[in-house]
């Protein structure tokens, strides 16, 4: 038997994001997914995006904090796999149109599968931010 772990995660916090351009990086989260941005610490390279409960920060790669990262992210080699948003409510043909109109993606590479996640299986959606990578969209 496991011993009883002190740490109890109850929901994501925040995710980093190494960014190149921190312009287009914003305008995909902000415009394209809905994120506000919060905080910016321009000494560090910093912006701070809500998410619902969560944050997303860009760090750009060539501040003080993304410099600690090491070089620079390539396509070759991706910073992570993905990582998911959950989405509430979900209204799939909403949801195309939206990143449709933005670029964010069309009707071949817009795939939507059930998956399972935090909340059980339901619906998602994975897409590309500007600077590659993978986002989910899901739903519950």
């Amino acid at each position: 038997m496991r011993e009883q772990n002190p740490i109890n995660i109850t929901a994501l916090d925040h995710v980093v994001i190494r960014a190149v351009d921190i312009e287009a990086m914003l305008s995909f989260y902000c415009d394209v997914l809905g994120c506000r941005l919060e905080r910016t610490l321009d000494q560090y390279g910093l912006y701070q995006l809500r998410a619902g409960a969560s944050l997303i920060d860009l760090v750009d790669v060539d501040g003080p904090i993304g410099k600690e990262g090491g070089s620079r992210p390539l396509a070759e080699a991706a910073n992570m796999d993905h990582f998911c948003l959950q989405v509430h409510p979900w209204n799939e043909e909403a949801i195309l149109a939206h990143l449709q109109r933005y670029s964010a993606g069309d009707a071949a590479t817009l795939k939507v599968a059930t998956r399972y996640g935090a909340l059980g299986s339901g619906p998602s959606i994975y897409l590309s931010d500007p600077e590659g990578n993978r986002v989910e969209l899901k739903g519950a």
